[in-house]
């Protein structure tokens, strides 16, 4: 499973850093993002690709695992 950290990067280098690893394995990946904007906008991204998800926090960050 592909792991990308976006933490200290700002819109729109979060979605599309899970664009790019999504269309490298489209069976999931897991995207760790630091604010509440990047969370939303990754969310709506991996929704609108079909993608079921999981949330996990940890602290000030957020692992979000998408999976076909």
């Amino acid at each position: 499973m592909i792991k990308v950290d976006t933490c200290g990067m700002g819109c729109p280098q979060p979605v599309l850093m899970t664009k790019k690893a999504l269309d490298q394995n489209p069976e999931g990946a897991d995207i760790i993002v630091d604010n509440n904007t990047a969370k939303g906008n990754v969310e709506r991204f991996i929704k609108n690709a079909g993608y079921q998800m999981e949330i996990i926090e940890d602290g000030e960050t957020f692992m979000i695992s998408a999976r076909k």
